[in-house]
């Protein structure tokens, strides 16, 4: 009996290494699907190159006004074309400064929403909005009401990540597809000057086939400090999840350089992570002198970095990094390698190379003139002078007034809001699996392969 047990392991053995070696992408997709109820969707419409009917005005509500919110309420202040039809918070404070920012810019007064928890769905149901923006505690809300409001007949707009599992990612591409609204990613990295720079340079072929990406989100920050809300979602979420918990603002920019969902896509992934040699510490020598990090002093703390590995269809490759505690120098990486040449803008200053060498100022200077898009022609100067984020945010949000009003696709559609997004589940399952590689869901259901890339020549009757 030992002799045929020992017989029976070795060709069980050997079958499943032979699977994994003829079938590795199937065994993938069965894994991805036993954790998320077997899910399975057909595309009923592709929403990627889709223009909305166009709106003359846009009218938008906004579903959370903390620090993010009230940052984007401010862009919108300046564009033409919106009307701030309402405005939703828990909190009285935040509703007051939403009220005196529109005060300040000479705009009339938004109708204010805040008596429950619930009370976004009054929002949503509001018959003179055509957006919503959603900017409330990151987790499953973003999803929730983001599906509502599509329901509701609304575009939407979601900070970052638009969900928190795999299911939800795909209830938010069936809904878009079902109701045709869009639902956007709020991923204003994309839309950084050196990313828009260097997307027209790829997009040209300057640097031949890209091979492999570098991306990441390296942001010491002040994890302790208790905010007027006493809202500390970062120590919270680091003490439940060990992943990628912060992924769309590395990755955002190289998948649109890549292609991904128009004519390539991540296919799988492996993470891993370090211990937490930080969070701890800090959270329990708070907690010897101030009651409030009671709650938060616990030894469930997840890692410090987190490096997950990307692959396409297509053979390329992206790392990806996470790392908000260590006392570095904020980095984004964005380094893309093509077969001509390569961009790395961190550390900064931003660099270009067609060899073993970056290209001088000169050079520089002269590539710049010649492929900077024409969006940041046209409004770049004035995104620099609203500021937020040294105009990025400016230049999201005049792109998507601009595409809902003239009926153009926009440049993050559900298929990308789920992509991205999904990276945070699917490195968590990956680190707590040994950093076993997990399948990416193809949430095009195979229309990528015909999809066509990001157009921002902004070329129109």
């Amino acid at each position: 009996m030992k002799t045929n047990r020992r017989s029976f392991i070795k060709k069980s053995s050997i079958g499943m290494s032979l699977m994994a070696v003829n079938s590795f992408h199937d065994l993938l997709a069965v894994e991805v699907d036993s954790k998320n109820k077997n899910i399975k969707h057909e595309q009923r419409f592709n929403m990627c190159g889709y223009g909305a009917p166009k709106l003359q005005t846009v009218r938008v509500g906004f579903i959370g006004i903390g620090n993010r919110g009230y940052a984007n309420l401010k862009q919108l202040t300046y564009i033409e074309g919106v009307e701030i039809k309402a405005i939703c918070d828990l909190m009285q404070f935040r509703i007051e400064d939403a009220q005196r920012l529109l005060s300040d810019r000479k705009l009339p007064p938004a109708k204010a929403y805040i008596e429950d928890k619930n009370t976004w769905r009054s929002v949503c149901e509001n018959p003179d909005i055509d957006l919503i923006t959603i900017a409330v505690p990151r987790g499953p809300l973003h999803a929730e009401i983001s599906i509502y409001a599509m329901e509701c007949g609304k575009h939407v707009a979601v900070e970052v990540p638009a969900s928190s599992t795999i299911e939800e990612s795909w209830k938010l591409v069936e809904t878009s597809e079902r109701t045709k609204k869009h639902c956007i990613i709020l991923e204003n990295c994309c839309y950084d000057f050196f990313e828009l720079l260097t997307l027209n340079m790829i997009r040209q072929g300057l640097f031949g086939d890209l091979i492999h990406a570098d991306a990441g989100y390296i942001h010491h920050q002040n994890n302790y400090g208790k905010t007027k809300d006493e809202n500390m979602w970062r120590l919270e979420e680091s003490q439940h999840k060990n992943a990628n918990l912060y992924p769309t603002h590395g990755l955002g920019p190289v998948c649109q350089a890549m292609n991904i969902n128009r004519g390539d896509r991540m296919t799988h992934m492996v993470s891993m992570s370090s211990d937490d040699f930080m969070m701890g510490k800090a959270v329990a020598e708070l907690a010897k002198t101030d009651s409030f990090y009671d709650k938060l002093n616990t030894n469930s703390y997840r890692g410090n970095m987190n490096t997950s590995v990307i692959r396409t269809e297509k053979g390329k490759t992206i790392m990806l990094q996470y790392d908000i505690t260590s006392p570095r120098v904020y980095s984004r990486i964005h380094m893309l390698s093509g077969t001509k040449g390569a961009v790395q803008k961190y550390p900064l200053p931003a660099r270009i190379c067609m060899g073993h060498e970056w290209i001088g100022d000169e050079e520089m200077e002269k590539l710049t003139k010649e492929y900077t898009p024409e969006i940041v022609k046209r409004v770049g100067e004035m995104a620099k002078q609203v500021g937020g984020h040294g105009g990025m945010d400016f230049l999201m949000f005049w792109r998507l007034i601009d595409c809902l009003r003239n009926g153009l696709p926009v440049d993050m559609d559900v298929y990308d809001a789920a992509s991205w997004s999904c990276i945070t589940p699917l490195s968590e399952w990956s680190v707590a699996n040994g950093s076993q590689p997990i399948a990416i869901p193809d949430f095009t259901c195979g229309a990528y392969k015909t999809n066509t890339p990001v157009d921002l020549s902004l070329n129109r009757k």
